[in-house]
């Protein structure tokens, strides 16, 4: 399979993918990085970055002298410069796949056991498999629970398998009150400069590796959905912006670091989780800091985070009753994520819903047929859900942050 995407890819990029359509377009890869090979952007320092007062351009190549993207087979190395500016200037460095990985089924608990550097850690995850022949469509709960924050049976009653990521053994969940580089990846990566959001990333990558060695399970790995809520999340965001084997992802109420955009979170009032306020916690990259009163400098924002994940499918839940998740600026953050979407020619793989009175990470009862629709039509594969969902109550003038166009990428 490795083999007809990579021949894929560069039938692409050779023939300029004319016409490209929706059928045309993988709902998800078979590797975890399909841009691998692409050149690496240029990566100044903070002195040496402009200000960018709008949300970046997601077209524009990090080297300006070259433009914009214009075919579809661009979006790979674009998506590529985006994903290493991240890692570079926010989270830190997601390892790369490590050579000796192995995995044991016990009990209805995977047990995936990394050896680098001379160290092992093992990730458990407890799996829960639908009666049938399958092969089982499945998703990764980041959490307590096999589906995150989301009811179970949305995701049981239709057969799909859920697999529990317990992240406190990769790094705690703590926030202002842990210190950095605690846990089990810091272990095996000790003198890394990830964040916390870049190693629990890696242990979701580390899981699906040790699915797909599990044949006994029957899993449908081109079917992968995750999910999670509030700093759960960001993480669900995370894994699959940097891993592209994820089929489908349902990020609840991720909030600053998540689906809002810190220019945006920048201009609101009152108590926003703003970058500046997010540097008590581990979770990102520790010089983020240098930000804090520059955060136009910052060559990408979070519409391009949300990006990274297409053209597979993103559903972002919000909960505008908790001002702390800043949802005016995911707002305008996912209206700059749209059109990348629909720039790719999929614009249905692509929605948001913010719908408040309720508590956060509880999914009030209209929400659900919107996560239904999604895990419908992009695990089960069914073609009758609407999924090009845009539900809020704001309604801000974009010009400001969206000064570009949205080309057309054939």
């Amino acid at each position: 399979m490795q083999t007809r995407i990579v021949i894929f890819l560069l039938l692409l990029s050779a023939c300029g993918v004319q016409n490209t359509s929706a059928q045309d377009v993988p709902l998800s890869y078979d590797v975890e990085n399909t841009g691998a090979d692409c050149t690496e952007p240029p990566l100044p320092s903070v002195n040496e970055l402009p200000s960018i007062e709008a949300l970046p351009d997601p077209f524009a190549w990090a080297d300006t002298t070259h433009g914009r993207i214009s075919n579809f087979s661009d979006w790979r190395c674009r998506r590529a410069e985006i994903r290493t500016e991240v890692q570079h200037y926010e989270l830190g460095p997601k390892p790369d796949p490590p050579e000796d990985l192995s995995t044991t089924l016990s009990d209805d608990t995977l047990t995936v056991t990394v050896e680098e550097n001379g160290n092992s850690l093992s990730l458990m995850a407890p799996v829960t498999i639908p009666e049938g022949d399958g092969p089982f469509p499945v998703v990764i709960g980041v959490g307590f629970t096999g589906t995150g924050s989301l009811p179970s049976d949305i995701f049981t009653d239709r057969d799909v398998a859920t697999v529990q990521y317990n992240l406190q053994q990769i790094a705690p969940p703590g926030f202002e009150d842990v210190e950095r580089g605690q846990g089990g990846f810091y272990e095996l990566y000790p003198d890394s400069k990830a964040g916390f959001f870049s190693a629990w990333a890696w242990g979701v990558s580390r899981l699906i590796d040790g699915l797909e060695q599990a044949s006994e399970l029957n899993l449908n790995h081109s079917r992968l959905a995750i999910t999670g809520c509030s700093f759960a999340g960001k993480i669900s965001l995370f894994s699959s912006g940097l891993d592209e084997r994820i089929t489908l992802t349902i990020a609840q109420e991720p909030g600053g670091g998540g689906d809002a955009a810190w220019r945006v979170t920048e201009t609101l009032e009152g108590k926003r989780e703003t970058l500046s306020r997010a540097q008590g916690a581990p979770w990102y990259r520790e010089n983020l800091s240098r930000f804090n009163d520059a955060v136009t400098k910052l060559p990408f924002d979070h519409h391009e985070v949300m990006g990274m994940v297409a053209p597979r499918a993103l559903l972002v839940l919000g909960n505008p009753s908790h001002e702390w998740l800043a949802e005016e600026s995911g707002h305008v953050a996912s209206k700059a994520a749209e059109t990348i979407w629909a720039a790719l020619g999929v614009p249905e793989r692509f929605g948001f819903s913010k719908v408040g009175e309720h508590k956060h990470c509880q999914l009030p009862e209209s929400q659900r047929p919107e996560v239904a629709a999604f895990v419908d039509k992009f695990l089960l594969g069914k073609d009758g859900p609407k999924t090009d969902i845009e539900r809020s109550p704001y309604d801000p003038n974009l010009s400001r942050w969206i000064p570009w166009e949205t080309p057309k990428l054939e």
